[in-house]
């Protein structure tokens, strides 16, 4: 557009002829929607695909099982580590971070056996309890599932948030291979009183796949029942070991990005 008066431009406006910012555009200089501030802080992103950034906090690099309690005793972490690797210990139970979190960026890699058994919601079954809570449900469970061949419900396979909102797809590998996951978790936020103040918000993109795209949670993911909000603060990242009589599945290269 030809730059006009002032005066002109508003009788546009008042004409109906061009919007407001259409105007706007005509009489603003580049500068005046540009900000130099806050800047942004430097990360160093990984070399490779799913390598921590550098301001990451690590749970797991296949050494120790450090930053890990049993959910049932608080007592240091009791699943088997092994070939850098950790994989689930069904005798001693669920584990958490020691550390609580509020909202955050998740990167989890997990593998299938490749002789694993059993059919729908007993083959493979665990979970990433993007918050560990101690009432209700135990918190909102992203499922980990074979669903390669392997059919179940559909809010119940691999990629959903349990029971409350089913994956865009399945983007599952077969049994055997190293598959991931990349979470944006957004915690709730409660008033004063208890209250809710917003929900739960998550994005999940399973082995590069997005599965959840800013899903919003109704609450806790409950196996029987409805969900539903209790308020809490920061809270624990917990993997489940499932009571299933299939195969244990394993772990690794576990990093977080609190945001």
């Amino acid at each position: 557009m030809k730059h006009f008066s002032r005066a002109l431009i508003t009788a546009f406006i008042m004409a109906g002829l061009i919007s407001k910012a259409t105007a706007q555009q005509q009489t603003m200089k580049p500068e005046e929607t540009e900000f130099y501030s806050p800047v942004p802080p430097v990360v160093t992103p990984g070399t490779t695909v799913g390598q921590a950034p550098s301001d990451a906090i690590i749970l797991f690099d296949g050494k120790n099982l450090d930053e890990w309690v049993n959910v049932k005793d608080s007592m240091p972490a009791s699943w088997i580590l092994a070939d850098s690797v950790m994989t689930v210990n069904k005798a001693t139970g669920d584990i958490q971070t020691k550390k609580s979190f509020s909202s955050y960026q998740l990167h989890i890699e997990y593998r299938i056996p490749a002789n694993i058994t059993g059919n729908g919601q007993a083959r493979g079954n665990s979970g990433i309890f993007l918050a560990s809570l101690p009432w209700g449900a135990g918190g909102y469970e992203l499922q980990v599932l074979d669903n390669y061949n392997n059919k179940t419900y559909t809010n119940g396979q691999v990629g959903s948030m349990y029971k409350q909102g089913a994956p865009l797809a399945n983007a599952c590998r077969p049994p055997g291979e190293w598959q991931s996951y990349d979470v944006i978790w957004t915690a709730p936020e409660f008033n004063s009183n208890g209250g809710l103040k917003s929900l739960a918000r998550v994005t999940v993109l399973h082995n590069g796949v997005l599965v959840q795209n800013n899903t919003t949670l109704l609450g806790d993911t409950p196996y029987i029942g409805y969900p539903s909000y209790h308020k809490h603060g920061p809270a624990p990242i917990k993997l489940q070991a499932h009571g299933d009589k299939s195969e244990p599945i394993s772990y690794r290269n576990i990093w977080v990005r609190p945001l």
